[in-house]
């Protein structure tokens, strides 16, 4: 769970965000970073399915090897070590202490050194990006805070710089089944105030704030069988073919699980 702005956020490293709501995401994941998280984002579907999201980034946003990517709520970098290969540098923020603690002893043990990560938001972070990255953090800000998000966003884009992120849709039809077959595994996966996004409204946000944006479907099933089935990699890759078919079909893929957003000033 990341922070974007620091008014929202002031004095966070000697207090609990202000925001209620914040105050409530930062406690779930401090401890959801301080055990389950590592052994769970470890797991071969998990892997695979992160390892998809770094190629996504790459190909959505055109981030390359001479890159600075920033990435917002970046959790205990698992996807962020994938993305350091490719790119100069990334730079992951995060609310969580135990997420940047866990990030950084990674990046350390993998000796991966253009990977750094820092406790703040948005606005402590110094410097412009080629690429800023948000993957499942839109869904778990605020109405308000999300409604300023692309301004700020602005402010750290480099010229001619793109914004990516990954949310689940409202409409997603995985979401719904699983509300009646699992509904006690669904809310062990959430945050109580988490909730999902309309891909067009969100997208309203950054067009009010002078962005191009478009949005597109992700996958249909893939995602959540990572979710549920975290060690099965063959699994999630016969999953991850049928989605690549679902998405692109018309109609049916506005009932996707999760949607990817991308947006550059205008």
């Amino acid at each position: 769970m990341g922070s974007l702005m620091r008014r929202y956020t002031s004095g966070f490293m000697d207090r609990p965000p202000v925001n209620p709501i914040l105050e409530r995401e930062l406690e779930y994941h401090e401890k959801l970073y301080a055990g389950f998280a590592q052994t769970h984002f470890a797991r071969p579907a998990v892997r695979a399915l992160r390892a998809h999201m770094v190629k996504r980034v790459l190909a959505m946003t055109g981030a390359g090897r001479g890159s600075r990517v920033l990435s917002l709520g970046c959790g205990i970098g698992d996807t962020e070590l994938l993305l350091a290969p490719h790119v100069r540098e990334v730079v992951g923020v995060d609310l969580s202490p135990a997420a940047v603690r866990q990030a950084r002893q990674d990046a350390a043990n993998a000796g991966i050194m253009n990977a750094r990560f820092e406790e703040g938001s948005l606005e402590s972070v110094t410097g412009t990006f080629d690429a800023i990255i948000a993957i499942f953090l839109l869904h778990h800000l605020p109405d308000s805070i999300l409604r300023d998000a692309p301004t700020l966003i602005r402010e750290r884009l480099a010229p001619g710089g793109k914004f990516y992120s990954l949310d689940p849709s409202r409409q997603r039809l995985s979401g719904m089944v699983g509300s009646i077959l699992f509904p006690r595994l669904m809310q062990k996966y959430q945050t109580p105030d988490e909730r999902q996004l309309d891909p067009e409204e969100t997208a309203e946000h950054f067009r009010s704030a002078n962005f191009v944006c478009h949005t597109s479907m992700y996958d249909f099933v893939s995602s959540p069988l990572a979710g549920l089935l975290p060690g099965w990699r063959s699994g999630y890759r016969v999953a991850r073919l049928l989605d690549e078919l679902l998405v692109r079909t018309p109609g049916l893929n506005r009932l996707g699980s999760n949607f990817e957003l991308l947006a550059w000033p205008s």
